[in-house]
């Protein structure tokens, strides 16, 4: 897996999906926003990690009974217990949440080992104990019925598909309470450094937009006499 760098990972930490969003489509990448998921809890600090994968496909009765959890190689289970340290655990449920991803036993023990967060395209049981934990958790809706009744786990860190976004192994996924951007992993460091003067220019404009200006020549920034005002305005903050 790609290693994000402390330095990038705080970087993202300080910007918005919606400007990560529009650094992107700078870019040409314009499906990176995970589709119909959202925070369980608003409120928390940006998450930030490395994309760890989990796959499913529909389940088969004979092969996903009750008794496939007795297994110590289940790969939903081992899924959790691999999910390294910072990375965010990605679930492709099929945006299917007629039954739940994970529950809340799952999801305390990501918590308890470190990792930054959990996504799926489905949902979770037990939503409002994983709402209430420390932890970054984004999915569709509350749903009660185990896993094993309409998703089988068949692949971990794999490239999958996560809202109608592609996600691969190792890239960096943010989350905040607009949603989860995803953001490949060779594009983190650039990203994450044009984001940061995006932000910087963004406060200065909201700053602007209070004062009584218009946004005409400001944003975006168009006009040199307010491009000298910016240069002034960063300086003065230093």
């Amino acid at each position: 897996m790609t290693r994000l760098s402390t330095s990038t990972k705080e970087k993202l930490k300080k910007v918005s999906t919606a400007t990560v969003a529009t650094c992107l489509f700078k870019k040409g990448l314009k499906n990176q926003f995970i589709q119909s998921v959202k925070p369980l809890r608003s409120g928390r600090p940006t998450m930030v990690g490395e994309a760890y994968t989990l796959r499913y496909i529909p389940a088969r009765e004979d092969l996903n009974t009750i008794e496939v959890f007795r297994d110590p190689k289940h790969l939903q289970r081992v899924a959790v217990e691999e999910c390294p340290e910072g990375a965010v655990l990605v679930i492709d449920s099929r945006q299917n949440a007629r039954a739940a991803s994970a529950g809340s036993i799952l999801v305390t023990r990501l918590m308890v080992r470190g990792a930054s967060g959990i996504i799926t395209d489905g949902g979770f049981r037990d939503s409002a104990e994983i709402a209430d934990l420390d932890f970054s958790s984004y999915h569709n809706r509350p749903t009660a019925p185990t896993n094993l009744t309409l998703h089988q786990a068949i692949a971990i860190n794999d490239p999958i598909g996560c809202g109608d976004v592609a996600v691969f192994p190792g890239d960096v996924i943010i989350g905040d309470d607009d949603g989860v951007m995803v953001i490949p992993a060779h594009l983190a460091d650039e990203v994450a450094d044009e984001c940061i003067q995006m932000t910087l220019y963004e406060d200065f404009v909201l700053e602007k937009v209070k004062g009584g200006n218009a946004i005409i020549g400001l944003y975006p920034m168009v006009d040199e006499e307010i491009k000298a005002m910016f240069e002034k305005w960063k300086s003065d903050k230093n």
